[in-house]
C-alpha cells in the first residue's frame, strides 16, 4: 500500500542518514585522534568510507521508488548501479580480510608487527582491495551487459543486481549464472572461511597471553567478527544461488544494503574502549569550542 511505501520511505531515510553520520563520525574521530594512528583504525576508516558508498549506491533510488507511484530506472543506470554495488561490496570483503589477517599479526606475531604492517604496507593493500574490487565489478557486468535484453523489464527488487537483471535476458542464462556462483559466490565463500580460520588460530594463540591481554584482544576480534558474519551471511545467501528466487530474497537485499552499514560504527563503536574515549573527548572538544 501506498501508506507502508511511505512508512517504509521514513525509516528507510533515517536508517541511511544514520549510516552516513555514523560512519562520518568514526573517519572524523579516527583522524582527529593521534591515539588512534595504527593500522586497525586506519582499515576502520577505510570500512566507514566504504559503508558509506555502499550504501549510497543503491538507498537514494529506493527511497525515490518508495515516493514515486511509477517506479523505473534507464538500463544504463541500472548496470551503473549494478558496477558500483558490486564494486564496494567486494572491497568491502577484501577490507574484512585485510583487517582479519592485521588481527592475527598483531596478536600472534606482536614482536614482528611493526615491520609487517607498516603505513607503506598498510596503503599498499588498500589499493590493492581497490583494484581486486574494480577487476571483479568489471567481470559482474560484462557477464550482464553482453547479455541480449528484448522482453520483461521488471526486476523483482528495489535495485539492480547481477542476479536479478539476468534473468530478463532474452537468452540461456545457466552459464552465466555458473560465473555468478564461480565469481561472486567462491569470493564470499572462500573469503568468509579464510577469516573464520584466522580467527579460530587467533583463539587458540590466545592462551599464551594475560587475562587483561585476552580480554582486549577479544574484545577487538569479537566486534570484527560481528560485522564479518553480518556482510557474509547476505553475501552468501544471495550469490551462492543466482538461479533460484526465495520471498525472503528482498528482505536480505534491504537489510545487505541499508542496515548493516549503519550497524558497523555502532559495533566498533561500543566494542571499544579506545573509540568510546576518543568519541568522548571529540565530544568535549565540541562542547568546549561551542
Amino acid at each position: 500500500s501506498r501508506e507502508m511505501q511511505h512508512t517504509c520511505f521514513v525509516v528507510f531515510f533515517l536508517f541511511h542518514v544514520l549510516t552516513v553520520l555514523g560512519n562520518l563520525l568514526v573517519i572524523i574521530t579516527i583522524n582527529a585522534r593521534k591515539t588512534l594512528k595504527s593500522p586497525m583504525y586506519f582499515f576502520l576508516s577505510n570500512l566507514s568510507f566504504i559503508d558509506i558508498c555502499h550504501s549510497s549506491v543503491t538507498v537514494p533510488k529506493m527511497l525515490e521508488g518508495l515516493l514515486l507511484e511509477r517506479k523505473t530506472i534507464s538500463f544504463d543506470n541500472c548496470i551503473t548501479q549494478l558496477f558500483f554495488l558490486h564494486l564496494f561490496a567486494c572491497a568491502e570483503i577484501f577490507l574484512l580480510i585485510i583487517m582479519a589477517y592485521d588481527r592475527y599479526v598483531a596478536i600472534c606475531t606482536p614482536l614482528h608487527y611493526p615491520n609487517v604492517m607498516n603505513m607503506r604496507v598498510c596503503i599498499q593493500l588498500v589499493f590493492a582491495l581497490w583494484l581486486g574490487g574494480t577487476v571483479h565489478s568489471l567481470g559482474q557486468t560484462f557477464l550482464t551487459i553482453r547479455l541480449p535484453y528484448c522482453g520483461p523489464n521488471i526486476i523483482d527488487s528495489y535495485f539492480c543486481d547481477v542476479p536479478l537483471v539476468i534473468k530478463l535476458a532474452c537468452t540461456d542464462t545457466y552459464l552465466t549464472g555458473i560465473l555468478i556462483v564461480t565469481n561472486s559466490g567462491t569470493i564470499s565463500l572462500s573469503c568468509f572461511l579464510a577469516v573464520v580460520t584466522s580467527y579460530m588460530v587467533i583463539l587458540v594463540s590466545l592462551r599464551k597471553h594475560s587475562a587483561e591481554g585476552r580480554r582486549k584482544a577479544l574484545s577487538t576480534c569479537s566486534a570484527h567478527f560481528m560485522v564479518v558474519a553480518l556482510f557474509f551471511g547476505p553475501c552468501i545467501f544471495i550469490y551462492t544461488r543466482p538461479d533460484t528466487s526465495f520471498s525472503i530474497d528482498k528482505v536480505v537485499s534491504v537489510f545487505y544494503s541499508l542496515v548493516i552499514p549503519m550497524l558497523g560504527p555502532f559495533i566498533y563503536s561500543l566494542r571499544n574502549k579506545d573509540m568510546k574515549e576518543a568519541l568522548r573527548r571529540l565530544g568535549q572538544r565540541h562542547a568546549l569550542m561551542g
